[in-house]
């Protein structure tokens, strides 16, 4: 069964009237096959001075389709920070038209791009977005990746590697010519210069070009992900300007991380960054409640937190793993100034559609990744999309995770003002809430002040999620919605 594409950008996978579905969940992991010549390696974001991260969602527990979009932004790459949110958009209003109907889809269809760094230096930048899509059997997943010329200010797709199209047309013969060992089902007369075959290429650490290509893009998705690497020697020749400096960049970032001059990101040691001991306030006797904020840490987090240390009021941040790898610092700050920092799982896709592997894998990156930010491990994590099922709280009762959702909703996923983002919260608070908010957008942090001050005049204190649970604390592998679920607890009036 053939890939089809519908929508720019996107890998979308066709369901046949014979029941062919879409390609294992296996092929998500970021494992090149051949292992070693295809694989790239990515640059460490949190090296990267000046980037942050932006994000498009859509989607709660009510909604008919669940969407994370996640990009960088890099703070002297403007050409290309505007081609990355011009794909996310376009990923976005295609994902809604194709998924728009009169009647529900269930499973929900979910759209979930993520990202890694294929190069970053003065020479070249190139970002990999990595899209996985759920229509109602399994994960399909593509990849595009863009590059950055830092000395003419442009961004290009992958073929801007290239010199030209007599460039591309010998490379798609090279292409072919490793293709053919993988076998007679390969359908090489896809593979042509003037379509979409190469829309995701980058350089391995020998300076071999990687040519990557969707799951089904080629064949039947029994084959698997596909990539081939064309050696340096013979792609030298077909490179453009931007595609030598982009060759070298990667072979110079190999030989430093060889020599040992990547930096390290020092873990916290300092006692006051264990910021999830409960008993601090005593919420049996005090009006309680848990400002809790998603999918960050992203461009409004430390303005949030600015606002948060003004006002001596905690909160929980539910961060997502690829975004706390990007920017460890603001782990950091958050645990060093009393937050709880937790697990929002690895990329945002939702774990009651993974498989038990998959869904351990991504809490457990994501717990690595605060720890090696902050020295601790979060014990509290947020499933994306409120989404659970049994599986999923096996899966936190053996990695030592409480689940969390949340009973009071701000809505602010869909948009509004920052004064209907303060109402929300403020009408439906009551002691022992859990407040659901997202720092990655820029109202909510509006709203923050008013949140705080008119909750406080009505003589709240502001804790993190487990000191809701006071001595009692809170159990791996339970579901928490609310501070008065503790049995026997009796809410305050």
């Amino acid at each position: 069964m053939r890939k089809s594409r519908f929508f720019s950008g996107i890998a979308l996978l066709a369901l046949s009237a014979s029941g062919c579905g879409l390609a294992a969940a296996s092929n998500e992991r970021d494992v090149m096959v051949p292992a070693e010549p295809t694989m790239i390696d990515f640059v460490d974001p949190a090296t990267i001075v000046g980037l942050s991260t932006r994000t498009l969602t859509e989607g709660d527990s009510t909604s008919s389709r669940y969407v994370y979009i996640n990009y960088p932004d890099l703070a002297t790459a403007p050409a290309l920070n505007e081609a990355l949110q011009e794909q996310a958009e376009r990923q976005l209003r295609d994902f809604r038209a194709y998924t728009t109907g009169d009647e529900p889809v269930y499973p929900r269809p979910e759209l979930n791009v993520d990202w890694q760094l294929a190069a970053a230096s003065p020479q070249a930048i190139g970002v990999r977005l990595r899209t996985g899509q759920f229509l109602g059997d399994n994960w399909g997943n593509s990849t595009r990746t863009y590059w950055f010329d830092p000395h003419k200010g442009k961004a290009v797709d992958s073929t801007g590697l290239l010199s030209g199209e007599a460039a591309l047309e010998r490379l798609a013969t090279l292409v072919k010519e490793q293709l053919k060992k993988r076998g007679s089902q390969v359908e090489l007369d896809i593979v042509r210069a003037g379509g979409d075959e190469f829309d995701s290429m980058a350089f391995n650490s020998g300076g071999d070009l990687v040519v990557e290509f969707d799951d089904c893009q080629l064949g039947p998705c029994s084959l698997g992900r596909l990539a081939v690497a064309v050696p340096a020697g013979q792609v030298a020749p077909l490179l453009s300007g931007l595609g030598r400096q982009a060759q070298e960049s990667v072979r110079e970032a190999a030989k430093g991380a060889m020599s040992g001059d990547r930096p390290h990101f020092a873990p916290t040691t300092s006692p006051d960054a264990v910021s999830n001991r409960a008993g601090s306030v005593d919420c049996a006797r005090v009006k309680c409640v848990a400002l809790t904020f998603d999918d960050g840490p992203g461009q409004y987090t430390g303005e949030l937190l600015n606002r948060l240390a003004k006002e001596r009021a905690r909160a929980t941040f539910f961060t997502v793993g690829s975004n706390a790898a990007a920017q460890p610092a603001l782990l950091r700050r958050m645990s060093m100034e009393g937050h709880l920092v937790a697990n929002h799982s690895w990329a945002h896709r939702d774990l009651s559609k993974q498989a038990s592997s998959k869904a351990a894998d991504s809490l457990e990156k994501t717990g690595n990744a605060v720890a090696a930010a902050i020295g601790q491990t979060p014990t509290v994590a947020r499933p994306p999309y409120g989404a659970v099922n049994q599986q999923l709280r096996d899966v936190a009762r053996r990695l030592g995770l409480s689940l969390v959702t949340w009973d009071v909703d701000t809505r602010d996923q869909l948009g509004g003002t920052k004064d209907d983002i303060a109402n929300r919260a403020v009408r439906e608070a009551h002691p022992g809430a859990i407040i659901l908010m997202h720092d990655i957008h820029r109202e909510t942090v509006d709203a923050v002040p008013d949140i705080l001050k008119r909750l406080r005049g009505k003589g709240y204190s502001f804790v993190t999620v487990p000191e809701l649970y006071g001595s009692a604390g809170m159990q791996a592998g339970r579901l928490y919605r609310s501070g008065n679920e503790l049995p026997g607890k009796q809410p305050l009036t």
